[in-house]
C-alpha cells in the first residue's frame, strides 16, 4: 500500500494504451478486402448459377420459321407457276460449296476471332451491358456462334435474359458442333435482304449466280450487306450505295489485316463496288405478277386462310388467271395506247371475265408493281355511260320496251332545275327510242327514262348490284374486286356513271348480259391444296352458285341495243373483231367538269372485257392531254386488240335475237316532265332520226396531238454506268418484294374513288 491506498485483492491489472486512429489508406484497404470478399462470393454464386443454368437449359428445337414451306401459286392449268409466298427463301448448301473468299469475308467483317474463340465474347458482353445500363443505344456483342444461336433458336428480343440464354446455348453448341459446322449453319440461315436467307439465295438475289461462282468483290459485298440489309442494299438508292461502299471497304481492310488477302488485292477491290444486275425480284413480283399475287393473297385471306399459313404453309393455290389472257391484255395496251404515253401518268385498266363462270381470266393493272402497287383493274375510275345498259335492263324489267320513246333533246331539265346535257349539247329529238338512245348515248333520254320509272334511281342501282356492280358500301366479304363502288347512289343521273367502278366489276356486270341474265360472282381462286395433299378449298364445290337476276328475254333486248352501239354508234372500232360483239363506250366528267375517264366495255358470248383509261391520280383531265379522249377511240381499239387474241381459235357464236319485251310500264308515280327550252343555236333533228353510220360525229377531234412532258420518249432507255459505287443495269429502286407493300403516297388507293363526286357524267 502506497500513499495510504490499498490495492484490491487479485492480480494487478495493466492499463491499455489508446489505439491510434486508422489512416485513410488503412480504411480503403479494409474496404477493399471486404469488396474483394464480396466479389469472390458473388463470382462463386454467379458461377454456381451459371453452372445450374448450363445444366438445366437445353438446346431447343429450331424456330418454326425454319420448318416453313413455300406456298406456290399457279395459273389456271394448276401447273404453270405464277409466283410464290415464302416466310424464308432459302436453299441450303454445304460449306465446301461456299468460296473461301466469302467465308473469309464474313469472318473478317463479323467475328475475326471466330476460329479461336469459345463461342462468346465476354469483353464485348460487359461493354454492351455497361452501355445499355447507362441508357445508351442497345448494343450487342454477338459472335457468329451467338448470331447463329439467336436466329435458329431464340428471338430478336432485346433483354438480358435472352442474352444470358444466348451465351449458354452458344457454349453448348460450340461444344457439340465443329467451327466449320457452325459457320455452315450460319451462312445458310442468316438474312441478307431481298427476301433471301442464306448465301445461296443471296447470291441469286444480288448477282444472279450460285454462291460457288462469287468472286472476291461480290463476296465482300454479301459479307457487308448481312450486317444491315436494309441500310446496305445497293438497290435502295445512292445513299445506300455510299453506306455499302464504306462497309465494303472496311471488310476488305479487315481481310487484309488478317492476311486473308494481300494489301494489293484489297486496294484493287476497294476501287469500286461490283456490277449489280437487275434484281431477281423483277421476275417474281415485277410487272403484273405483283398485282396478281397481291390479289391472290387478299382473296385467300377473305376465304379464311391466315397470313402465317399463306406465307409459309406450303399451300398449292390454283388461280383462274390464264397466261394467254394476261398477255393479251398487256399486248393490247402496249400496242394501242398513244405513242409516248406510258404507265406512270396514263393508267390503263383492262379486265376479262368469263360469262357463266365468273372466272377472272386476265387483266392489266397498269404500272409495273415494283414501281407502283396500284392495280387500276381493281382501283377503277368513274364509269360514265358504261352504266347505261344496267339502267335499260331495269326499265325493261319494270315494263318499258326498247321501242318506247323518251326525250333526246339537250338540255334536259330535272324538276329541281338541274340541266342534263348530251355530248356536244347535241339534240336527237323529243321522242327517240332506247335503241337509238343507246346507240347515240343520249344522256337526256336515259334521265327521262329514269324519271318515268317507279322509284327509278333506286331500281336502277338495285339492278346494277344484282348484275355485278357492287354497292357504294358493302359488308365484310362482299363480292367483287373491290367489293364497293364509291359514289354509286340512287340519284336521277345514276345511269350517267359518276360512280367509281373497277374494270373487273364492269366486265363482270357485262358478263351477266352475255350469259343471258345469269350472274356468276367473279372469282380468282379455283382450288387450294395444303402440304398434305388435302383440298382445303374448291370453288367448284364451295363457291356461290350462279343465279338468274334478269329474264333471258330482257338480257337479249339489252344485248341487241349494245350490238347497235357497235354496228352504228360510238363503238364501231369493235367491228374489227370480225364476229358478233356488243358493247358500250363511256366517258365521265369530275366535279371540276374535266373529262376524267374513257371506257369501252363489251363482250362476245364467250368473254366479257372492260377497258378504262384514266390519268394521274385517277380523275384528272384527259381533254387536251390525251390525243383522243373518247371511249370509242383508244379504249375501244384496246378492247378489240385484246379480244382478237382471246377469241383466236374459238368458234363464232351468235347472240340471241331480241325479244322486244313490252310490259305494263308505269304511267305515273314519277316527276312530271318539264320541257326544255327551245335551242337557239342549233337546228332540231327530225322526230325520229335514223341511226348514223358515223362514229361519234358529234365529238370534236383534237387538231394537235399533245406530247406529255411527264414521260420520256420510249426510245430513251437508261444505260449502265460505272463509278466507285459500281455498275448497275437498272436505274429504278428495288422495293421490298412483299406483295402487300402499300401504295405510294400521293396516288390513288385501290378501290377508292375521286374525292369529289361529279354532278354529271356520261358524256357519251
Amino acid at each position: 500500500m502506497r500513499n495510504g491506498k490499498r490495492r484490491a485483492a487479485g492480480p494487478a491489472v495493466k492499463k491499455q494504451p489508446k489505439r491510434a486512429p486508422r489512416t485513410r489508406k488503412q480504411k480503403l484497404w479494409r474496404a477493399g478486402r471486404w469488396l474483394l470478399a464480396l466479389g469472390l462470393v458473388g463470382a462463386l454464386l454467379a458461377g454456381a448459377a451459371f453452372t445450374v443454368l448450363y445444366r438445366t437449359v437445353d438446346i431447343p428445337d429450331p424456330n418454326k420459321d425454319f420448318e416453313t414451306q413455300t406456298t406456290f401459286v399457279y395459273f389456271d392449268d394448276g401447273k404453270t407457276e405464277l409466283g410464290r409466298f415464302a416466310t424464308q427463301n432459302r436453299v441450303s448448301i454445304d460449306l465446301d460449296q461456299v468460296p473461301q473468299a466469302l467465308k473469309d469475308a464474313v469472318v473478317a467483317a463479323e467475328n475475326e476471332s471466330f476460329w479461336t474463340d469459345s463461342g462468346i465474347d465476354p469483353v464485348g458482353i460487359v461493354r454492351a451491358a455497361f452501355n445499355n445500363a447507362r441508357g445508351g443505344s442497345r448494343q450487342g456483342a454477338s459472335t457468329i456462334t451467338q448470331q447463329y444461336v439467336k436466329v435458329l433458336y431464340l428471338s430478336q428480343e432485346q433483354s438480358y435474359q435472352r442474352k444470358i440464354k444466348e451465351a449458354i446455348l452458344s457454349l453448348k453448341v460450340q461444344r457439340q458442333q465443329s467451327k466449320s459446322r457452325i459457320l455452315e449453319g450460319y451462312l445458310n440461315t442468316i438474312y441478307f435482304g431481298r427476301g433471301a436467307y442464306g448465301v445461296e439465295a443471296a447470291a441469286q438475289a444480288y448477282f444472279q449466280r450460285p454462291a460457288k461462282n462469287l468472286d472476291l468483290r461480290q463476296s465482300a459485298v454479301l459479307a457487308s450487306v448481312l450486317n444491315n440489309p436494309g441500310r446496305f442494299d445497293p438497290a435502295n438508292g445512292k445513299g445506300a450505295r455510299e453506306d455499302l461502299l464504306g462497309r465494303y471497304q472496311y471488310t476488305l481492310n479487315q481481310m487484309a489485316d488478317l492476311d486473308m488477302i494481300t494489301e494489293e488485292q484489297a486496294e484493287k477491290a476497294k476501287r469500286r463496288l461490283p456490277k449489280f444486275p437487275k434484281e431477281e425480284a423483277q421476275s417474281t413480283y415485277g410487272d403484273q405478277k405483283g398485282h396478281m399475287l397481291t390479289m391472290v393473297r387478299k382473296e385467300l385471306e377473305r376465304l379464311g386462310f391466315d397470313g402465317e399459313e399463306i406465307q409459309g404453309g406450303g399451300l398449292r393455290v390454283t388461280t383462274t388467271f390464264d397466261p394467254e389472257a394476261m398477255a393479251a391484255a398487256k399486248k393490247a395496251v402496249v400496242e394501242e395506247r398513244p405513242e409516248g404515253f406510258q404507265d406512270k401518268e396514263l393508267h390503263v385498266g383492262v379486265a376479262s371475265v368469263e360469262p357463266g363462270t365468273g372466272a377472272v381470266r386476265g387483266f392489266y393493272g397498269g404500272q409495273d408493281y415494283l414501281q407502283s402497287q396500284i392495280n387500276w383493274a381493281v382501283a377503277g375510275g368513274q364509269a360514265g355511260s358504261t352504266l347505261k345498259p344496267f339502267a335499260l335492263a331495269a326499265a325493261i324489267k319494270q315494263g318499258f320496251a326498247l321501242k318506247d320513246t323518251f326525250d333526246g333533246n339537250s338540255p334536259y331539265v330535272l324538276p329541281d332545275g338541274t340541266e342534263v346535257t348530251n355530248q356536244g349539247d347535241a339534240s336527237y329529238g323529243s321522242a327517240i327510242d332506247m335503241i337509238y338512245a343507246t346507240q347515240k348515248s343520249a344522256n337526256s333520254a336515259f334521265v327521262d327514262m329514269t324519271m318515268a320509272m317507279d322509284d327509278g334511281p333506286e331500281k336502277i342501282v338495285e339492278m346494277m348490284n344484282d348484275m355485278g356492280i357492287p354497292p357504294a358500301e358493302a359488308g365484310r366479304g362482299g363480292a367483287g374486286f373491290p367489293s364497293t363502288s364509291p359514289g354509286l347512289e340512287p340519284v336521277a343521273t345514276a345511269a350517267l356513271g359518276s360512280a367509281t367502278v373497277s374494270p373487273i366489276n364492269m366486265a363482270s356486270g357485262y358478263a351477266t348480259i352475255a350469259n343471258e341474265g345469269v350472274y356468276a360472282e367473279p372469282f380468282i381462286i379455283e382450288k387450294v391444296v395444303d402440304r398434305t395433299g388435302t383440298t382445303r378449298y374448291s370453288h367448284e364445290e364451295e363457291g356461290p352458285e350462279p343465279r338468274r337476276v334478269l329474264d333471258a328475254d330482257i338480257a337479249a333486248d339489252v344485248s341487241y341495243a349494245l350490238q347497235q352501239n357497235v354496228t352504228g354508234g360510238s363503238g364501231t372500232a369493235a367491228l374489227a373483231l370480225g364476229r358478233p360483239a356488243a358493247g358500250k363506250t363511256g366517258t365521265a366528267t369530275n366535279g371540276r367538269d374535266e373529262v376524267s375517264s374513257a371506257w369501252f366495255a363489251g363482250y362476245t358470248p364467250q368473254m366479257s372485257t372492260a377497258v378504262m383509261y384514266v390519268r394521274g391520280k385517277g380523275n384528272e383531265q384527259l381533254l387536251g392531254w390525251l390525243p383522243d379522249y373518247f371511249g370509242g377511240a383508244y379504249p375501244a381499239r384496246t378492247w378489240t386488240n385484246a379480244m382478237q387474241s382471246l377469241m383466236e381459235g374459238l368458234p363464232v357464236e351468235e347472240f340471241p335475237e331480241p325479244a322486244y319485251v313490252d310490259g305494263d310500264a308505269p304511267t305515273d308515280g314519277h316527276a312530271p316532265y318539264v320541257p326544255p327550252p327551245s335551242p337557239t343555236k342549233k337546228p332540231q333533228p327530225s322526230q325520229q332520226p335514223q341511226p348514223s353510220t358515223e362514229v361519234e360525229t358529234e365529238e370534236p377531234t383534237p387538231t394537235q396531238e399533245p406530247t406529255p412532258t411527264q414521260e420520256p420518249s420510249p426510245s430513251q432507255q437508261p444505260s449502265p454506268s460505272c463509278d466507285i459505287l459500281g455498275c448497275d443495269e437498272t436505274s429504278s429502286p428495288q422495293p421490298s418484294p412483299s406483295p402487300s407493300a402499300p401504295a405510294p403516297s400521293g396516288s390513288a388507293t385501290p378501290g377508292s374513288g375521286p374525292s369529289r363526286a361529279p354532278e354529271q357524267s356520261g358524256r357519251e
